[in-house]
């Protein structure tokens, strides 16, 4: 039986879904952030020596990390033919390149929209606010902002082409783009403005097996 190390608020809830849609049997060990740092808690390092989540665990011993990975691999073992593109078809093609986009391209800069926010936001010496906050709104204005428009308007476009990210059916790549998508939505200017990845959005949250996990997984603060 797969375990899953579950830290709240995070990636990791996209595995949860994973396996509520291919109705597999798991196990969830739960981990809290720390309400200050918003870090995992080291406890996770004894599971992977990067301390972050998702991390999964199986009986025969494997430990994978990294959602993109642990989604390839889940589905490629277990999935039996589902929520995977038929091999060599262009669907095929499409969803391994959103697999990788979720992560490498999309989340990127609504990190950094994040932690600048932070910055913005956070406590410091008063001679300090003035020159922080100043270099994190250009740097926002310059840089962060364009590019996080770029990529909504890149995906908007894509979701023109077909329902779903790889192509008709619903796939692990949608799976893997919902947490760019939700966090865009939370923090970076996704709105009624792009109807399509709204649309998706509504969609992905309407799924069973979507409800399914958000109960097992507990409260998830990107639908906030």
């Amino acid at each position: 039986m797969i375990t899953v190390h579950h830290l709240n608020n995070s990636r990791s809830q996209r595995v949860l879904w994973l396996l509520e849609e291919l109705e597999m049997p798991y196990e969830i060990v739960h981990y809290q952030r720390d309400p200050k740092t918003m870090l995992a808690p080291t406890s996770l390092r004894a599971v992977h020596p990067l301390g972050k989540s998702p991390v999964v665990t199986t009986d025969d011993g494997l430990t994978l990390a990294e959602s993109g990975a642990i989604l390839e691999t889940v589905i490629e073992r277990y999935g039996n033919g589902r929520l995977a593109p038929a091999p060599g078809s262009p669907e095929a093609l499409r969803y391994r390149y959103w697999l990788h986009y979720a992560e490498g391209s999309a989340m990127p800069p609504l990190l950094l929209k994040l932690m600048f926010d932070r910055i913005e936001k956070s406590k410091m010496p008063f001679f300090a606010k003035p020159i922080a906050r100043s270099i994190a709104a250009k740097a926002k204005a310059g840089f962060v902002t364009p590019n996080i428009t770029s990529h909504l308007d890149f995906m908007e476009g894509e979701l023109g082409k077909s329902e779903w990210f790889a192509g008709d059916a619903f796939t692990g790549a949608d799976i893997q783009m919902s947490f760019p998508v939700e966090a865009a939505a939370v923090r970076g200017g996704l709105d009624a403005s792009r109807p399509r990845l709204m649309a998706y959005l509504e969609r992905i949250h309407a799924r069973p097996a979507y409800r399914r996990a958000l109960e097992r997984g507990g409260p998830y603060g990107l639908l906030k």
